[in-house]
């Protein structure tokens, strides 16, 4: 005789949630959600947040796989989790931190002390109200955090500001004024990225000179005080009346040096600063990752998302935008993803 037995849903859901839903071979459901961001710890450990109306959100995993059961960092009214806009996360020596700004154009700053417990810090933007594009980035080396984001103070235009935490998100500096563009504003509504690596902190954004819409990059030596000359990436130009809204992505390789992917038109190009871009594919919304200094590239071309190895291989783990690389372990890379307000995840090998 075969017993039934008949469990209720609150004690299910634990189990609903730990066991991602598998699609095909590569892919995985991980969570509903918008925007994810994601960043990998010293002991491999997978750390995601996300919006969900006006709540961030946290998941995490120890095997890119899977993953607990979501939490709460914080309700922060009229959250912004759309279109490249959502909450960043970096691993800092004593903790995770997170910022997320409101649709008013505000960014705050949450640190997390005991596993699960969260503080908020402070409003990181000086001036009231001065980030209403909500586009901004977050990264991490030891003690120092870095944030940028784009700005605007007196006159019209988009300029990119940053401020430093020397101690783990718990103190922040006066902002400061990274770069502005001498023709007013850089592009409005792309994503910036930034990268952290002891005192030298690297900056890609997409510029707008003479009516071109390239992307720059900038760095500093001293933890992000003062930056040197904005480099632009690659020998073409993309002239646009309107805004691309694609950021690109940056990382740094294990010789210290930049390595950046970027959208050209329809078209997404990878270069090194003073190299001549290669073309990779098409499509939009790239990121990139490096493993054992070979570099993975991940985008989306229609509704697909492309992930392409070091060998050339090129995969398509599922449908969605916007993908994000992490470095799991010294063989895998995880890629995570949104589509149609449900946060997916693949676990890719070298």
């Amino acid at each position: 005789m075969i017993k039934i037995f008949s469990l209720s849903a609150s004690l299910l859901l634990p189990f609903i949630v730990a066991f991602p839903q598998y699609m095909g071979s590569h892919a995985f459901k991980i969570t509903k959600g918008q925007m994810p961001n994601m960043t990998v710890d010293k002991n491999n450990v997978v750390h995601i947040v996300y919006g969900r109306g006006d709540s961030i959100m946290y998941i995490s995993s120890k095997n890119g796989v899977t993953f607990n059961s979501p939490s709460l960092v914080a309700v922060l009214p009229k959250l912004m989790s759309s279109a490249m806009r959502g909450p960043q996360i970096a691993s800092a020596e004593n903790g995770l931190v997170v910022t997320a700004c409101t649709n008013q154009g505000n960014i705050y700053c949450y640190k997390e002390g005991l596993p699960g417990k969260w503080t908020k810090i402070k409003r990181i933007n000086d001036v009231n109200e001065s980030a209403k594009e909500a586009l901004m980035a977050l990264s991490a080396d030891g003690l120092r955090v870095y944030t940028i984001w784009l700005g605007i103070r007196g006159a019209k235009g988009q300029n990119v500001y940053g401020s430093e935490s020397v101690n783990g998100g718990k103190t922040w500096t006066k902002n400061i004024l990274v770069y502005a563009s001498p023709d007013g504003s850089v592009c409005e509504c792309c994503k910036p990225s930034v990268v952290v690596k002891a005192e030298n902190v690297f900056v890609m954004f997409r510029n707008l000179v003479s009516g071109n819409r390239d992307l720059y990059l900038i760095k500093s030596t001293n933890g992000g005080q003062t930056f040197g000359e904005a480099i632009k990436l690659g020998s073409g130009s993309w002239k646009l009346d309107g805004c691309p809204m694609d950021g690109g992505g940056l990382v740094i390789n294990k010789n210290g040096n930049p390595e950046t992917v970027w959208r050209r038109e329809g078209r997404i190009f990878a270069a090194s600063p003073g190299t001549r871009e290669k073309e990779i594919g098409e499509g939009k919304g790239c990121s990139i990752e490096t493993l054992n200094n070979k570099v993975f590239y991940a985008w989306s071309e229609g509704e697909n998302i492309i992930v392409k190895k070091p060998d050339g291989t090129k995969i398509n783990p599922g449908k969605g935008s916007l993908p994000l690389l992490k470095a799991l372990n010294a063989s895998q890379v995880i890629c995570v993803w949104e589509n149609e307000k449900e946060i997916h995840g693949s676990v890719i090998d070298l």
